[in-house]
């Protein structure tokens, strides 16, 4: 199973409407599996901040997290990826991980 795939097993917690998760390691230094990104749709989300949504994902990532370098995290409840439609572009890789990438 691919890291990308794990992501996305784990991530079903949320009881996603809309998941989408892009292994964009290639636009980084190594490209080893180690870059991510999560859009993530749920009404699980309804009513929490950034933060609390971000604890949720983190939460359902459990030890994966240790396995990447990066991920960027998009959650939306329902009505405001109705509103909205596309998750903004990951930012540009600043470099510095303990897996060499």
């Amino acid at each position: 199973m691919t890291t990308r795939d794990a992501i996305i097993d784990a991530l079903q917690a949320l009881q996603p409407q809309h998941l989408e998760v892009l292994d964009e390691s290639h636009m980084h230094s190594r490209g080893q599996e180690t870059h991510y990104k999560a859009t993530i749709v749920s009404p699980v989300f309804d009513g929490l901040t950034a933060v609390k949504r971000h604890q949720k994902v983190y939460g359902a990532m459990g030890e994966l997290m240790g396995r990447i370098h990066a991920l960027a995290v998009h959650t939306y409840t329902p009505d405001e990826w109705s509103a909205q439609g596309v998750a903004p572009d990951s930012p540009t890789c600043r470099g510095g991980s303990k897996l060499g990438g």
